[in-house]
């Protein structure tokens, strides 16, 4: 597993030990999803739930973002997470949370936090795409983009609250689902 562009272009990430927990993202995965955002993250903030490795917090860090919150609850994921931002030399731009995703977000929301691209890549079986895209709403700036990694399986609405499906990608079993923040109703 590797940083695909950006200031880390190339560099190897560490990856779980034969854990059935974490499931990175993989690379080409990795490489589609920023080829459909841009291939820069220039001056963004970005939260990067379910983190595994960080790989996606991380790969945004290398494209330009100015911060990245990696979100994870295993013991191994938040190793990983510290340990890969270190190694690429991103630990000023770079910071764990170490709870589980719903804990993270109220502290994210008490903390008044504001992040201008978010990705969410639950355990399939917890089928949790929705429930995440919801909870995101209060710190996810107007315009703001998540992306859902989820299971063919949990199909996601193409509309959620003031959620916009703009692209959908399918990849085997994973489908990954870009969604954008509208402006509320007036």
């Amino acid at each position: 597993m590797r940083i695909v562009a950006g200031s880390a272009r190339g560099r190897t990430l560490q990856t779980p030990k034969g854990s059935d927990v974490t499931r990175p993202t993989a690379d080409r995965v990795r490489e589609t999803i920023f080829n459909v955002l841009g291939q820069t993250c220039d001056d963004l903030r970005v939260l990067d739930l379910y983190a595994g490795t960080g790989a996606l917090g991380l790969e945004a860090v290398s494209r330009g973002a100015v911060k990245a919150v990696l979100v994870d609850s295993g013991r191994e994921a938040i190793g990983l997470c510290r340990e890969n931002a270190e190694a690429l030399g991103f630990e000023a731009k770079v910071e764990v949370l170490p709870l589980p995703v719903a804990k993270a977000l109220e502290t994210l929301v008490a903390r008044g936090a504001q992040f201008e691209l978010v990705f969410s890549d639950p355990p399939y079986a917890a089928k949790a795409g929705l429930e995440v895209l919801r909870a995101l709403e209060p710190i996810v700036v107007s315009h703001g983009v998540a992306v859902i990694e989820h299971d063919k399986n949990e199909p996601l609405p193409e509309r959620e609250g003031r959620w916009l499906r703009e692209d959908e990608r399918t990849f085997g079993a994973t489908i990954v689902s870009i969604f954008r923040l509208t402006d509320p109703a007036v």
